[in-house]
């Protein structure tokens, strides 16, 4: 139901999921597998995989820090989104890619829920994109010594305004990566 022209096609849009920025992070590794399952359905689907990776002081580029984690494997010709803010549109080309796919619809997992994943989510959802956050596949690390919510309620909290998230000629939710379908 996208606000989108002509884009009838389903992207998942991986972000952040790099050493440095889920090194710690709860459930890492379930979430990593989730992905990669969520990634091996996408593939066997049909259905595009972006990549989203970030950049800045701390993550500086081609450093292990900037590196996607080792268990997930990027395939040949996938597109690789490069990033210096928390939304995956801003100042980049994601987009562009998007729009060439086809896409008005997007699965969304990844890295750091407060953050990145939240950003991409309304940033997606403002330029007219029917969102999907995948409730299983994002973590985020402890900002809780600066007053933040431990990680487990910042990741539960997000799934459940997502979950009803709502606008014109437009969807959202949230599902667990069992749920997760690719054709609409």
């Amino acid at each position: 139901m996208t606000t989108l022209a002509d884009r009838p096609n389903t992207a998942l849009v991986i972000v952040d999921v790099q050493n440095g920025v889920v090194a710690g992070a709860p459930g890492r590794d379930e979430v990593v597998a989730n992905i990669n399952t969520l990634v091996a359905r996408a593939r066997a689907d049909g259905a595009a995989v972006v990549w989203v990776q970030h950049a800045d002081e701390q993550l500086v580029e081609g450093s292990e820090a900037w590196e996607y984690v080792p268990e997930l494997d990027r395939g040949d010709g996938e597109p690789v989104v490069h990033k210096h803010y928390g939304d995956s549109f801003e100042a980049t080309d994601l987009e562009a890619v998007l729009a060439e796919l086809g896409v008005g619809r997007l699965i969304v997992a990844g890295a750091q829920t407060d953050a990145c994943i939240r950003s991409t989510l309304h940033g997606a959802f403002v330029r007219g994109y029917d969102v999907t956050l995948v409730s299983d596949a994002h973590t985020t690390e402890d900002l809780s010594e600066w007053g933040a919510p431990p990680p487990e309620l910042v990741i539960a909290h997000t799934n459940l305004y997502w979950k009803y998230q709502t606008a014109p000629g437009r969807t959202a939710g949230a599902v667990q990566t069992a749920d997760v379908t690719f054709d609409g």
